[in-house]
């Protein structure tokens, strides 16, 4: 499941480092941590991604139904 390429990878890196303790960053996914490396081309820029990411961060987990779908969800029923 790579969705990355080795330049996107390396473009989302240098955005990420740029910012790395200068500027907030709010990213939201529903991949897990742990799955990041089948997104990026390379495991290891993966994990420098990731290791400036959660350095100083607030993971907020919310579980649940999705929102974006609760009207589907009601026409359905």
């Amino acid at each position: 499941m790579l969705l990355c390429t080795k330049l996107d990878a390396n473009i989302i890196f240098q955005l990420i480092d740029m910012r790395y303790e200068r500027k907030s960053t709010i990213l939201t996914t529903n991949i897990n941590f742990s799955d990041w490396d089948s997104i990026f081309y390379d495991a290891i820029v993966a994990n420098a991604i990731l290791d400036r990411i959660l350095h100083h961060s607030k993971v907020i987990t919310i579980n649940g139904r999705s929102y974006r779908i609760k009207d589907y969800v009601k026409s359905s029923e």
